[in-house]
């Protein structure tokens, strides 16, 4: 079944496989919540460079007091299934509206640099994929980009993360079920050890660890826009017992915080069921989610649709 995840060469966007490309990240869209990116546009040299100092940071600066969290709490020899703590090292860049890359302790000065410049470039992704999704939305050009604007402009940051590898992967996951609150998500994960799984059809699938590819997946605010045209899904990272551990770079390309979101009007019209989403500024989303990641997002959209009468009177979205 995992073989026919869906891996979308991008570069046939400027040949005649156009349509048939198209087709396929709206079959992924709707049916997966995740495809995998080849030829994406970003140097394979330079993902390699990313990979190398990400790696070289970790060793440095957070090996250790990885090692001292697992002893402090004896991690080593649990014996039941852990529900309350992911077996992955983190630390988190924000990108947009304002960067604090340059306050992160610890980074070397070429660590920085490459991660703005990373960014800068998966940012001119995120936006090119959100203009795709408009395209085979039926939506104008440029939709999905305002819709998550809001006053400042998008939120864009990445969580930087080591899975190191596990002695009970059986008890301890690397990271626990869930669906992701923001936009679109852009990965870009180890090529070598595998561990990421969707959830489809009920079962959990892997998500194939390939050389230099970003795994696209889709979030909460996407499916509440395309009004349920497009499923965020449930994801979780398995630890590993062997190798050098896993790594993660997820850089989410969320709505601002002030953003309105709610199903866009030319979605609504043409579907069967019309309104199955609330309307609700994009913070207090990520509010009550801080609370209740690891579980359904349906309540989610639920508690938010009882506040419905306090949204009515906010004004529609900002087009800056």
């Amino acid at each position: 079944m995992a073989t026919n995840f869906p891996v979308i060469n991008l570069e046939k966007l400027n040949g005649e496989e156009r349509a048939a490309t198209m087709e396929m990240i709206k079959d992924a869209c709707e049916n997966w919540g995740f495809f995998e990116l080849v030829n994406h546009g970003i140097a394979p040299e330079f993902m390699d460079t990313v990979e190398r100092l990400t790696k070289e940071h970790y060793k440095k600066s957070m090996e250790q007091r990885f090692k001292e969290m697992v002893a402090s709490k004896g991690l080593e020899a649990v014996q039941s299934e852990i529900n309350d703590l992911d077996w992955e090292s983190t630390f988190f860049l924000r990108h947009l509206p304002v960067s604090n890359i340059s306050e992160i302790p610890d980074l070397d000065d070429e660590y920085r640099k490459v991660m703005k410049e990373f960014a800068a470039q998966l940012e001119k992704l995120a936006e090119q994929l959100l203009d795709l999704l408009c395209e085979n939305l039926g939506l104008e050009k440029g939709y999905l980009k305002k819709a998550f604007y809001g006053s400042k402009g998008p939120t864009f940051g990445t969580k930087v993360s080591n899975y190191p590898p596990c002695p009970k992967p059986d008890l301890i996951k690397g990271l626990r079920a869930h669906t992701d609150a923001g936009g679109i998500i852009l990965l870009f994960q180890d090529d070598k050890v595998s561990g990421l799984q969707l959830l489809k059809d009920g079962e959990w699938v892997d998500v194939p660890p390939m050389r230099h590819s970003i795994v696209i997946n889709l979030g909460d605010q996407l499916e509440v826009i395309t009004n349920g045209k497009y499923k965020s899904v449930m994801h979780r990272v398995i630890a590993q017992t062997d190798g050098t551990g896993r790594m993660s770079l997820a850089s989410f390309y969320n709505p601002g915080s002030d953003a309105v979101i709610y199903p866009a009007p030319a979605l609504v019209e043409k579907a069967e069921s019309k309104d199955l989403y609330p309307k609700f500024v994009f913070e207090d989303y990520m509010k009550l989610y801080a609370g209740v990641k690891f579980q359904a997002k349906e309540p989610r959209f639920e508690a938010f649709k009882n506040m419905e009468s306090v949204a009515a009177n906010l004004g529609p979205i900002a087009t800056a």
